[in-house]
Order: C-alpha cells, then structure tokens, then sequence
C-alpha cells in the first residue's frame, strides 16, 4: 500500500495570507501548531510569532498589510481593545482578547481562551459545588473566572497583590478577594494558577502555590503552557493529583484561532500531528 500523502502547500507567493502572535514572549507553540495544519491541508497560509514595544503601531500593520489574524498574549489581552473595530461573543462579555479577525480592513476581537478553559472544566468534571483559588488578574484570569462561573461554580477565591485588577475582577464574576493566600486548612479542591510564575524565560522553578497546599487539593490548573510540564504541574503529578494543563489549554484556542482564521476544520489526526509538532523542543 502507498503511504498518505498530504497535498502540498503552495509555495510561498504574492497570495500566501499570513497569520501572526504577538506576545511579550513570543513561543513557538502557534507557529509550530499553525504551520503544521497549512502543511496538511495544502493551504496557502505562514505563520510567524512576533514581539513589540509598539502596540498601536503593530495593530496598524494588521489592518495595513491584510494580515489575516493575530493571537494576542501578555500584556496585550485588555491593552489592544481600544484599537479593534468590534468585539464577538465573550471578548466583548469580558473585556478580553486573545484573537484578531481581519476582513478586508475591519479587525474584530474574539477569545477563544475562554472556550477552551470551559470545555476543560466540563471535561475534568468541575462541578458548581466545587471550591477553587484563582491566582492572577489579568486577562487570562478574565477568562478562567468567566468559564468558571458560565459553568455554575459558585464559591472562589481570587488572590492577586493588585489592588485595583483583584477585587474589580472578583467583584465582576461573584468571588471573593484576597490580596494573599490563605492558611493550608484552607485548601479548596481546585488550584489554578493564572500568573506567569513557572512560565519558560521568567521565573521557571518558582511555584504558585506552597507544596503543602498543592497537596491539600484534588485537582492543579496551570494555564502556562510553556514549559509543557511546569513545576506547579510535576509536583501535582507525583502527588497523584488531577490536573489541567496550559498544553491541554494552548491547543483547544489555537485550533478555535485556525479555524476563524481560515474557516477550515481538521480533523482528530491531523489536530493530534500538529499539538505534538507544537510540544516539539
């Protein structure tokens, strides 16, 4: 029998539409995972990661050149808002964006973080009984305390030093605030970091919650996807305790990303081809 063969993706030309990122630490997690699905379905698409210092100027570019979509990540989630032409869905619902669509000039944002952190939870069984801590403020922690209270979760603490981002977002989502952790007796079943604490490049070996915590709960939710296994999450491994993964989480918003980028759907195999080309070191 002759082996499979993907249809060949055009050679880069005068029509070849680009997508972009743009994070203050630009992975290559998108560009692996988006470039992987081009290659297998022959589409006429590149992708390539991007940092900048100059948000407005960058957005201007999108919009100038026909760039077809950008994922956005810290800090620009809240930042790029003022500078869109409309907002879908949730991103307008919770004042985030994590994805740009341009068409033919007219740049809306979506977030599709808050998609795939529900579908997580529905996955892992949270149920609205099921106590959490939520460490963080920003953007992404819109989007989890969001999918946390779509999916009827009711008691929840968000811990964040900023006074201001801390109580505002736990006051939006009906959970309480505190500026710190609380005694170990304390441990609800679900930790969720939404901090950079552990991401590659920052600070690596740091943990985002003490060890005795960790294991004083069920269930551990990195949303850091780089390093695919933080320590927060090997530490919750060895304990035999459940967890959600920012890898798990990466995947399930950048397939939301391709598909309103290019409006077409892969299927199982080639989305499982592409998350391990983006896991790839």
């Amino acid at each position: 029998m002759s082996a499979l063969r993907h249809p060949a993706r055009p050679p880069i030309g005068r029509d070849t539409r680009l997508c972009m990122s743009l994070s203050a630490r630009p992975s290559n997690f998108g560009s692996r995972f988006h470039n992987s699905l081009y290659d297998q379905l022959g589409l006429d698409y590149v992708y390539k990661s991007f940092s900048t210092k100059d948000l407005p100027g960058a957005i201007g570019g999108i919009r100038a050149l026909g760039i077809r979509g950008c994922a956005i990540s810290m800090p620009f989630k809240e930042a790029v808002i003022p500078l869109l032409d409309g907002l879908e869905g949730s991103a307008r619902a919770i004042d985030s964006v994590n994805t740009i669509v341009n068409d033919d000039g007219r740049l809306t944002g979506y977030n599709t973080d808050y998609s795939a952190v529900r579908a997580l939870l529905a996955q892992a069984g949270i149920g609205h009984d099921t106590r959490f801590i939520l460490r963080g403020s920003g953007g992404m922690a819109k989007a989890v305390a969001a999918a946390l209270r779509d999916e009827g979760v009711e008691r929840g603490l968000i811990v964040a030093r900023n006074a201001d981002a801390g109580p505002a977002l736990a006051a939006t989502y009906g959970y309480d605030w505190a500026a710190d952790l609380p005694d170990i007796a304390d441990t609800p079943p679900l930790l969720i970091n939404v901090t950079p604490i552990g991401m590659a490049g920052g600070d690596e070996d740091a943990l985002p919650f003490p060890e005795a915590m960790v294991a004083a709960a069920d269930i551990a939710f990195d949303v850091v996807a780089f390093p695919v296994e933080t320590r927060f999450l090997a530490l919750a491994q060895r304990l035999g305790k459940r967890r959600i993964t920012g890898a798990e989480v990466a995947v399930l918003q950048a397939l939301e990303q391709f598909v309103l980028y290019t409006g077409v759907t892969p299927d199982a195999g080639q989305i499982r081809i592409a998350a391990e080309a983006a896991r790839a070191a």
